[in-house]
Protein backbone atom coordinates (compact mmCIF):
# COMPACT_ATOMS: atom_id res chain seq x y z
CA UNK A 1 0.00 0.00 0.00
CA UNK A 2 1.46 3.27 -0.66
CA UNK A 3 2.02 5.62 1.73
CA UNK A 4 -0.16 9.42 2.17
CA UNK A 5 2.72 12.11 2.52
CA UNK A 6 1.38 15.94 3.29
CA UNK A 7 4.28 18.57 2.89
CA UNK A 8 4.29 21.65 1.34
CA UNK A 9 5.55 22.90 -2.16
CA UNK A 10 8.22 25.00 -0.08
CA UNK A 11 11.70 23.96 -1.44
CA UNK A 12 13.06 22.56 2.14
CA UNK A 13 9.95 20.42 1.57
CA UNK A 14 10.41 19.00 -1.55
CA UNK A 15 14.49 19.06 -1.48
CA UNK A 16 14.49 17.11 1.39
CA UNK A 17 11.33 14.66 0.06
CA UNK A 18 12.84 13.87 -3.44
CA UNK A 19 14.19 10.68 -3.26
CA UNK A 20 11.20 8.99 -0.85
CA UNK A 21 8.73 10.53 -3.37
CA UNK A 22 10.45 9.61 -6.40
CA UNK A 23 11.25 5.87 -5.05
CA UNK A 24 15.12 6.45 -4.60
CA UNK A 25 15.04 4.92 -0.88
CA UNK A 26 15.79 1.20 -0.39
CA UNK A 27 13.11 -0.43 1.14
CA UNK A 28 10.74 2.82 1.23
CA UNK A 29 6.72 2.00 0.07
CA UNK A 30 5.64 4.03 -2.83
CA UNK A 31 4.59 7.36 -1.80
CA UNK A 32 1.32 9.12 -2.85
CA UNK A 33 2.13 13.28 -1.80
CA UNK A 34 -0.28 15.53 -1.26
CA UNK A 35 0.93 19.51 -0.94
CA UNK A 36 -0.53 22.29 0.95
CA UNK A 37 0.30 25.03 3.24
CA UNK A 38 1.31 24.04 6.88
CA UNK A 39 -2.02 25.81 8.30
CA UNK A 40 -3.84 23.26 6.11
CA UNK A 41 -1.94 20.38 6.99
CA UNK A 42 -2.35 21.47 10.80
CA UNK A 43 -6.03 21.01 10.40
CA UNK A 44 -5.68 17.54 8.06
CA UNK A 45 -3.74 15.77 10.95
CA UNK A 46 -6.22 16.70 13.39
CA UNK A 47 -8.61 14.10 11.17
CA UNK A 48 -5.89 11.57 10.80
CA UNK A 49 -5.62 12.69 7.23
CA UNK A 50 -1.89 11.74 6.08
CA UNK A 51 0.72 8.60 7.30
CA UNK A 52 3.24 11.25 7.45
CA UNK A 53 2.83 14.84 7.42
CA UNK A 54 4.60 18.18 7.87
CA UNK A 55 3.03 20.14 10.79
CA UNK A 56 3.52 23.27 12.78
CA UNK A 57 5.58 22.57 16.16
CA UNK A 58 2.78 24.83 17.80
CA UNK A 59 -0.11 22.56 16.55
CA UNK A 60 1.93 19.13 18.82
CA UNK A 61 -0.36 20.18 21.42
CA UNK A 62 -3.28 18.50 19.51
CA UNK A 63 -1.55 16.10 17.68
CA UNK A 64 0.66 13.64 19.77
CA UNK A 65 -2.26 11.64 21.30
CA UNK A 66 -2.57 10.21 17.52
CA UNK A 67 1.36 11.02 16.09
CA UNK A 68 4.67 10.18 16.43
CA UNK A 69 7.21 13.47 16.28
CA UNK A 70 9.91 12.14 13.98
CA UNK A 71 13.84 13.48 15.09
CA UNK A 72 14.27 14.77 11.50
CA UNK A 73 12.87 15.81 8.10
CA UNK A 74 11.69 18.93 9.34
CA UNK A 75 12.63 23.06 10.32
CA UNK A 76 14.50 23.63 12.78
CA UNK A 77 17.54 25.66 13.39
CA UNK A 78 18.89 29.25 13.79
CA UNK A 79 18.77 32.58 11.52
CA UNK A 80 15.38 30.95 10.05
CA UNK A 81 12.95 32.93 12.39
CA UNK A 82 9.83 34.60 11.35
CA UNK A 83 10.03 38.07 10.75
CA UNK A 84 6.82 40.75 11.46
CA UNK A 85 6.90 43.21 8.81
CA UNK A 86 5.67 46.93 8.40
CA UNK A 87 5.50 49.68 6.38
CA UNK A 88 8.97 51.78 6.27
CA UNK A 89 10.66 54.95 4.61
CA UNK A 90 13.04 53.36 2.85
CA UNK A 91 14.96 56.51 2.11
CA UNK A 92 15.91 56.26 5.59
CA UNK A 93 19.40 56.11 5.59
CA UNK A 94 19.68 54.04 9.00
CA UNK A 95 17.69 51.16 7.12
CA UNK A 96 20.63 50.79 4.37
CA UNK A 97 22.74 47.61 4.48
CA UNK A 98 20.71 46.24 7.70
CA UNK A 99 17.87 44.39 6.11
CA UNK A 100 16.53 42.92 9.50
CA UNK A 101 15.67 44.42 12.83
CA UNK A 102 15.49 48.40 11.81
CA UNK A 103 12.20 50.57 11.69
CA UNK A 104 12.32 53.61 9.05
CA UNK A 105 11.31 57.02 10.08
CA UNK A 106 7.69 55.66 8.45
CA UNK A 107 7.42 52.07 9.99
CA UNK A 108 6.11 51.52 13.55
CA UNK A 109 7.64 51.05 16.82
CA UNK A 110 5.61 49.15 18.97
CA UNK A 111 2.10 47.23 17.15
CA UNK A 112 -0.47 48.46 19.80
CA UNK A 113 -3.62 49.47 18.28
CA UNK A 114 -2.39 47.52 15.05
CA UNK A 115 -4.21 44.79 12.85
CA UNK A 116 -1.62 42.21 12.08
CA UNK A 117 -1.82 39.62 9.39
CA UNK A 118 -0.98 36.31 10.13
CA UNK A 119 -0.75 32.93 7.91
CA UNK A 120 -2.60 30.67 10.27
CA UNK A 121 -3.89 30.79 14.13
CA UNK A 122 -1.90 27.32 14.68
CA UNK A 123 1.56 27.84 12.89
CA UNK A 124 4.45 28.43 15.35
CA UNK A 125 5.32 31.53 13.45
CA UNK A 126 2.35 33.03 15.41
CA UNK A 127 2.54 30.88 18.83
CA UNK A 128 6.03 33.01 18.83
CA UNK A 129 4.20 36.15 17.84
CA UNK A 130 1.94 35.90 20.85
CA UNK A 131 4.81 35.39 23.53
CA UNK A 132 6.79 38.21 21.73
CA UNK A 133 3.77 40.37 21.87
CA UNK A 134 2.13 39.27 25.14
CA UNK A 135 2.83 42.48 27.01
CA UNK A 136 1.66 45.03 24.20
CA UNK A 137 -0.81 42.86 21.78
CA UNK A 138 -2.14 44.05 18.46
CA UNK A 139 -5.93 45.09 18.40
CA UNK A 140 -6.83 42.75 15.75
CA UNK A 141 -5.44 39.55 13.90
CA UNK A 142 -6.28 38.40 10.61
CA UNK A 143 -5.63 34.69 9.02
CA UNK A 144 -4.54 35.84 5.70
CA UNK A 145 -3.15 33.07 3.06
CA UNK A 146 0.52 33.46 3.10
CA UNK A 147 1.25 34.81 -0.51
CA UNK A 148 -1.24 37.98 0.16
CA UNK A 149 0.49 38.99 3.73
CA UNK A 150 3.38 41.31 1.83
CA UNK A 151 1.12 42.25 -0.80
CA UNK A 152 -1.90 43.23 2.29
CA UNK A 153 0.54 45.62 4.26
CA UNK A 154 2.34 47.12 1.13
CA UNK A 155 -1.31 48.21 0.30
CA UNK A 156 -2.09 49.73 3.60
CA UNK A 157 -4.60 46.58 3.85
CA UNK A 158 -2.81 45.31 7.68
CA UNK A 159 -0.37 47.49 9.88
CA UNK A 160 2.04 44.64 9.86
CA UNK A 161 2.19 40.80 8.63
CA UNK A 162 3.95 37.89 9.95
CA UNK A 163 5.81 36.41 7.62
CA UNK A 164 8.13 32.91 7.12
CA UNK A 165 10.04 31.03 4.54
CA UNK A 166 11.19 32.94 1.58
CA UNK A 167 9.87 36.11 2.47
CA UNK A 168 12.93 36.58 4.72
CA UNK A 169 14.25 37.58 0.74
CA UNK A 170 12.01 39.12 -0.70
CA UNK A 171 10.33 41.68 1.39
CA UNK A 172 12.07 44.86 0.67
CA UNK A 173 10.83 44.30 -2.42
CA UNK A 174 8.01 45.04 -1.35
CA UNK A 175 9.00 48.10 0.38
CA UNK A 176 8.81 46.79 4.14
CA UNK A 177 10.90 46.69 7.08
CA UNK A 178 11.52 44.66 9.71
CA UNK A 179 10.19 45.33 12.90
CA UNK A 180 11.47 42.23 14.82
CA UNK A 181 12.90 39.31 13.90
CA UNK A 182 11.24 36.62 16.12
CA UNK A 183 13.99 34.19 15.46
CA UNK A 184 16.86 36.65 16.81
CA UNK A 185 14.61 37.55 19.53
CA UNK A 186 14.02 33.34 20.61
CA UNK A 187 17.69 32.56 20.23
CA UNK A 188 18.47 35.82 22.56
CA UNK A 189 16.09 34.81 25.18
CA UNK A 190 16.81 30.62 25.10
CA UNK A 191 19.90 30.17 23.42
CA UNK A 192 18.12 27.23 21.46
CA UNK A 193 17.85 27.00 18.34
CA UNK A 194 13.97 27.95 16.88
CA UNK A 195 11.46 25.00 16.25
CA UNK A 196 9.12 25.61 12.93
CA UNK A 197 7.94 22.87 11.32
CA UNK A 198 7.43 19.58 12.29
CA UNK A 199 7.14 15.47 10.84
CA UNK A 200 4.75 13.68 12.44
CA UNK A 201 3.86 9.41 11.60
CA UNK A 202 0.73 8.67 12.64
CA UNK A 203 0.59 5.80 14.94
CA UNK A 204 -0.73 2.98 14.25
CA UNK A 205 0.15 3.26 10.37
CA UNK A 206 3.82 3.48 10.21
CA UNK A 207 6.25 2.57 12.60
CA UNK A 208 8.26 6.17 13.06
CA UNK A 209 11.83 4.60 13.32
CA UNK A 210 11.25 3.10 9.83
CA UNK A 211 10.13 5.98 8.72
CA UNK A 212 12.72 8.17 10.11
CA UNK A 213 15.41 6.12 8.72
CA UNK A 214 14.01 6.88 5.09
CA UNK A 215 13.64 10.40 5.62
CA UNK A 216 17.05 10.17 6.79
CA UNK A 217 18.12 8.58 3.40
CA UNK A 218 16.56 10.79 1.32
CA UNK A 219 17.92 13.66 2.91
CA UNK A 220 21.50 12.16 2.60
CA UNK A 221 20.46 11.64 -1.28
CA UNK A 222 19.73 15.46 -1.39
CA UNK A 223 22.74 16.54 -0.05
CA UNK A 224 24.65 13.83 -1.82
CA UNK A 225 24.05 15.39 -5.36
CA UNK A 226 21.28 18.33 -5.17
CA UNK A 227 20.76 18.47 -8.71
CA UNK A 228 18.75 15.55 -9.04
CA UNK A 229 16.11 16.97 -7.34
CA UNK A 230 16.24 20.35 -8.91
CA UNK A 231 13.79 20.01 -11.41
CA UNK A 232 10.95 18.83 -8.56
CA UNK A 233 12.11 21.42 -6.30
CA UNK A 234 11.55 24.53 -8.78
CA UNK A 235 8.45 23.01 -10.51
CA UNK A 236 7.18 23.88 -6.85
CA UNK A 237 8.53 26.94 -5.55
CA UNK A 238 5.71 29.06 -6.68
CA UNK A 239 7.47 31.41 -9.28
CA UNK A 240 10.37 32.00 -6.94
CA UNK A 241 13.86 32.71 -8.23
CA UNK A 242 16.68 30.05 -8.22
CA UNK A 243 18.92 32.57 -5.65
CA UNK A 244 15.93 32.12 -3.58
CA UNK A 245 15.27 28.60 -3.76
CA UNK A 246 19.46 27.67 -3.17
CA UNK A 247 19.02 30.66 -0.28
CA UNK A 248 15.84 28.95 0.90
CA UNK A 249 17.16 25.47 1.10
CA UNK A 250 20.83 26.55 2.64
CA UNK A 251 18.99 28.33 5.17
CA UNK A 252 15.95 25.80 6.21
CA UNK A 253 18.25 22.08 5.12
CA UNK A 254 20.71 21.53 8.07
CA UNK A 255 21.75 19.29 10.98
CA UNK A 256 18.91 19.50 12.63
CA UNK A 257 17.05 18.13 9.72
CA UNK A 258 19.04 15.33 9.44
CA UNK A 259 18.71 14.72 13.45
CA UNK A 260 17.13 16.91 16.07
CA UNK A 261 19.34 15.93 19.21
CA UNK A 262 19.68 17.04 22.20
CA UNK A 263 19.35 21.03 21.41
CA UNK A 264 16.07 20.07 18.82
CA UNK A 265 14.16 18.41 21.63
CA UNK A 266 15.02 21.15 24.01
CA UNK A 267 13.86 24.04 21.54
CA UNK A 268 10.83 21.86 21.44
CA UNK A 269 10.27 21.18 25.09
CA UNK A 270 11.01 25.11 25.40
CA UNK A 271 8.42 26.94 23.36
CA UNK A 272 5.51 24.37 24.01
CA UNK A 273 6.20 24.57 28.11
CA UNK A 274 6.28 28.46 27.50
CA UNK A 275 2.92 28.54 25.69
CA UNK A 276 1.62 26.28 28.12
CA UNK A 277 2.62 28.39 31.09
CA UNK A 278 1.03 30.95 29.48
CA UNK A 279 -2.01 29.56 28.78
CA UNK A 280 -1.64 29.68 24.97
CA UNK A 281 -1.77 25.80 24.30
CA UNK A 282 -3.22 22.79 26.20
CA UNK A 283 -0.46 20.91 28.23
CA UNK A 284 1.14 18.28 26.69
CA UNK A 285 3.25 14.91 27.78
CA UNK A 286 6.68 16.48 25.97
CA UNK A 287 7.44 15.64 21.91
Amino acid sequence: MALSLAISPCPNDTFVFDALVHGRVPGAPPVEVTYADVDVTNTAAERGAFDLVKVSYAALPWLLDDYHLLPCGGALGRGCGPLVLTRGDQDDPGDQGDPVGRVGRAGRSDLTGATVAVPGDRTTAYLLFRLWSADRPPARIEVVPFHEIMPGVAAGRYDAGLVIHEARFTYPRHGLTALVDLGEWWEGDTGLPIPLGAILARKGAVDPVEAAGWIRESVRQAWADPEVSREYVLAHAQEMEPDVVDRHIALYVNEFTADLGDAGFAAVEALLGRATDAGLVPPTSGP
